[in-house]
């Protein structure tokens, strides 16, 4: 099913959004229609970038992991009659580091979702890259299945 852009000012070149697997990488736009492959050059930046982005998934998961246990000692090591306020505080920082990280890992099942192969296949790697470099540390398991 094909679901072109209405309209456009792009000279004619509008945005594929497929609802079935494909390979093909003609008019194919990655969440934004600003985001649309031109060329093969774009293409390859393109897959590049989504590595890089997947990756950094992984990067921000391992930050907030770091991060969280900080804020746990924190809180532990606080003067008993300030703990409530400590904790209290350092889950509101929990939560905003929640969000972000949820926006981020549906960002990447939007791009995901563009189902072409090549896309799928920058978003694997990226992910694989991300943790292979990032998630020693981490369980295989993931808590959110977003991408």
């Amino acid at each position: 099913m094909d679901h072109s852009s209405h309209g456009g000012m792009d000279g004619g070149h509008m945005c594929n959004m497929n609802m079935l697997f494909t390979w093909d990488t003609s008019n194919l736009c990655i969440v934004f229609r600003q985001w649309h492959i031109t060329s093969s050059l774009s293409l390859i930046l393109s897959l590049a970038a989504i590595v890089a982005i997947c990756a950094g998934y992984e990067a921000l998961r391992e930050g907030i992991r770091q991060y969280e246990a900080s804020l746990t000692k924190r809180v532990d090591t606080s003067p008993r009659q300030n703990r409530d306020q400590v904790a209290r505080r350092a889950h509101v920082t929990k939560a905003v580091l929640y969000g972000v990280q949820n926006f981020y890992a549906f960002m990447i099942m939007l791009i995901f979702m563009t189902y072409n192969g090549w896309v799928m296949i920058a978003v694997s790697v990226g992910a694989g890259l991300g943790y292979l470099v990032f998630g020693g540390r981490t369980p295989v398991t993931k808590e959110t299945a977003c991408h």
